[in-house]
């Protein structure tokens, strides 16, 4: 079994991860003391050792640390339903807290909290037999979240540089500002994410707020629904690697799959249906509406356009009660819909996996029960939109110096905020470029030549009907090699002729 090891930074991740382990019980039939319920005894399957750690006495653990500044939201995990869940050590806390401010997170409040943190991590890897990769939650607004959390993935980077770091990053909004130093925060932990995040989806706050009173109709949603959401659109993500599922399978899958370029690693993920309790009789839910309903601008965990920008990739990944002809004829339909822009070097087409387990829901919450959902993950341009907005807002503050001297006053130079700010620059020039089909780098050499110099490999992409992801050209052109060296007699068989025959 290929382990995966959850980690909670700061506030915000420590209270979606209170989410997501309810959550993960639920579907996995245990109780929030990590017991088996009676119901799931019946059935005898236990839980995944991917994400659980079974013990001696019947619980199942879950494979997680979590860490904060300060020890307030430990004392509401101690004395809440999930007191008796996790591990004695995988509750971390310093003192002080970070005062939402990333300098104090990543220098003067860190101390040796970073290595007490990495030597429990490090225990958590020895119980492993073969460790996967890492999941990491946080906000990039908190002051915990941004600094600790760049500087904790910093370090399980230099330790663990080949295992696949997953990111479920909390982008801050206006409708929840918990400090006005959100923007600065934001984009100097940006950076830790660019250098050393494998995969990064982006929660939007005030994306998923909108999407609590439009389709949950609750009025002020709290973050206990605003997590449980997210609990979902994760769940879903991850259900695969829990459950029987033909995509995703593995960490190391999102980064073959959706980042063809290691940089530009922010898919947008969609869920659907999102309906709430009380209209559930009332809505329908069948594969083409669940579909429908994905790629609706309202359901995106971020706000952004992705009409105005192409697709790089793009898979839906179906869970519950699906019969694989129905999504066939739904991709296929998908497919042929030319209001959907690809970039002429990818796979134009969509992706999809199937996992048979239905989707779960809180009994006291607000989301319904339903016998099928769909995530979709797409790597697009348009995301860029997101990162403009929280340059923007920095722009405006850092013009005027607002806040500057209280990072300077924890250890940090002055020149970091240009430096992350010019980091996120590039970062939008990429995706421009990107959309005008050229990849340049900071020196303006060429990544890889301008458009139609690779015209052979993009046209076997475009009338490719069977592609698995877009590293096959690259792959089938350097096993060609070999082909021509050692063997004597080769018979190809193509996959579109077959498909077509067929």
């Amino acid at each position: 079994m290929r382990e995966i090891i959850s980690v909670h930074v700061g506030e915000a991740g420590i209270q979606v991860g209170n989410a997501y382990w309810e959550l993960y019980c639920l579907e996995h039939g245990l109780a929030l003391d990590g017991t088996l319920t009676p119901t799931h005894q019946e059935h005898k399957v236990l839980p995944p050792t991917t994400f659980f750690t079974a013990t001696k006495e019947g619980k199942f653990v879950p494979r997680a640390v979590f860490v904060d500044l300060d020890d307030c939201i430990f004392d509401e995990v101690a004395n809440g339903p999930f007191c008796d869940l996790y591990g004695p050590d995988a509750l971390i806390s310093g003192e002080g807290g970070a005062a939402n401010n990333y300098a104090r997170g990543y220098y003067s409040a860190a101390g040796d909290l970073i290595d007490a943190v990495m030597t429990e991590i490090n225990k958590v890897v020895e119980v492993c037999e073969t460790l996967q990769g890492f999941m990491l939650f946080r906000s990039l607004g908190g002051g915990t979240g941004s600094g600790f959390g760049s500087l904790l993935l910093e370090r399980l980077s230099a330790d663990y540089v080949k295992k696949p770091k997953v990111e479920f990053a909390v982008y801050p909004g206006s409708k929840l500002a918990a400090s006005d130093l959100e923007p600065y925060n934001s984009v100097l932990a940006t950076q830790s994410t660019l250098e050393y995040s494998d995969c990064t989806f982006l929660l939007d706050n005030d994306a998923i707020f909108e999407i609590c009173q439009r389709n949950l109709d609750i009025p002020q949603p709290t973050y206990t629904q605003l997590n449980r959401m997210i609990a979902q659109v994760v769940s879903s993500i991850t259900a695969s690697m829990r459950f029987h599922g033909s995509m995703h399978n593995d960490l190391s899958e999102f980064q073959t799959n959706l980042v063809p370029i290691p940089r530009l690693h922010f898919p947008l993920a969609t869920y659907a249906p999102i309906i709430s309790a009380a209209k559930t009789s009332h809505e329908k839910t069948n594969v083409s509406e669940i579909t429908t309903a994905c790629f609706d601008i309202q359901n995106q965990m971020v706000k952004c356009d992705p009409r105005q920008g192409k697709y790089m990739n793009s898979c839906l990944l179906y869970r519950g009660v699906i019969v694989g002809k129905d999504v066939d004829s739904v991709i296929a339909t998908l497919n042929d819909n030319k209001t959907f822009k690809f970039f002429d070097w990818c796979s134009k087409e969509f992706k999809a996996g199937i996992c048979s387990a239905p989707p779960t829901v809180i009994l006291d919450g607000n989301i319904a029960k339903v016998k099928r959902a769909v995530c979709s993950l797409s790597n697009t341009s348009a995301i860029v939109q997101a990162w403009s907005r929280l340059n923007e807002k920095f722009d405006l503050q850092y013009s005027k110096s607002v806040n500057v001297q209280l990072y300077l006053d924890e250890g940090m130079e002055e020149c970091e905020f240009t430096e992350a700010r010019e980091g996120l620059a590039e970062l939008e020039k990429d995706y421009a470029e990107l959309s005008g089909d050229v990849f340049v780098v900071l020196d303006d050499s060429p990544v890889f030549p301008a458009r139609g110099s690779y015209s052979f490999a993009r046209d076997i992409i475009d009338e490719t009907a069977i592609m698995i992801n877009n590293l096959e050209p690259y792959n089938s052109v350097l096993a060609a090699h070999s082909t021509l060296e050692r063997s004597e007699c080769t018979f190809l068989l193509i996959n579109d002729a077959i498909f077509k025959i067929c």
